[in-house]
């Protein structure tokens, strides 16, 4: 299929072309490029519902078509998730956890227990929860929240927020870029992408702790 930046968007939407989320982001990404999948990834930071799965895929399509670059597609969309984020830990750190569960409560489509047991993962885990928070959905937008309550430094959860969002963001717009107009079957392997991610991670963590447990041993 060979569609040029001139012949707009619509085609790139398979599932639902002309409405539904894959609408949505279809007219941010062909009337604003970058900054356009940008904002749609800071929008699904803040209201959840709104999945990562078929913004950044649609977005890896788009760049395949010439609509945007790569660099461009990973750079606007890592900093729309870190906007976002950003947001949500100003939420968490001016509001409290008392008023955040009130206002969260209020939200259409969020369950009150998924705040709650991101909130369990980030006082087990802290700043690994963050990190490691940023690839699996749902908690990628709420651990920001705890994150902000426990006033963590802010150069920290940039940081870490910023390396967590590109891993996750450069599967997924990659795996849109490799897969054509077949993009939107992105969305039902990002569970076993998750855990993957997590498992590598975790790999590198234990070897990181190994290492230093033998350089302590070491005379």
């Amino acid at each position: 299929m060979d569609l040029t930046p001139s012949a707009g968007l619509g085609a790139l939407a398979a599932p639902e072309p002309q409405g539904g989320i894959v609408g949505w982001a279809t007219g941010l990404v062909e009337t604003f490029g970058g900054p356009g999948a940008g904002a749609a990834i800071a929008l699904e930071n803040l209201f959840p519902p709104l999945p990562s799965e078929v913004i950044l895929p649609l977005t890896g399509f788009a760049a395949s078509q010439g609509v945007l670059s790569i660099a461009s597609a990973l750079f606007w969309t890592t900093l729309g998730s870190v906007v976002g984020a950003v947001v949500l830990y100003g939420i968490g750190a001016v509001f409290g956890r008392e008023r955040m569960h009130a206002w969260w409560a209020k939200l259409p489509l969020v369950k009150a227990s998924d705040l709650v047991r991101t909130e369990e993962w980030f006082a087990r885990h802290g700043t690994k929860a963050v990190l490691l928070g940023r690839m699996v959905p749902v908690f990628r937008s709420l651990i920001s929240v705890p994150a902000g309550v426990e006033r963590m430094p802010l150069p920290v959860f940039v940081g870490l927020t910023t390396a967590g969002s590109l891993v996750w963001n450069t599967v997924l717009v990659m795996a849109g870029y490799w897969l054509g107009d077949q993009w939107d079957v992105v969305g039902a392997y990002v569970g076993v992408v998750t855990r993957i991610v997590l498992a590598l991670a975790a790999v590198a963590l234990v070897g990181y702790v190994v290492m230093r447990v033998r350089g302590r041993d070491r005379p």
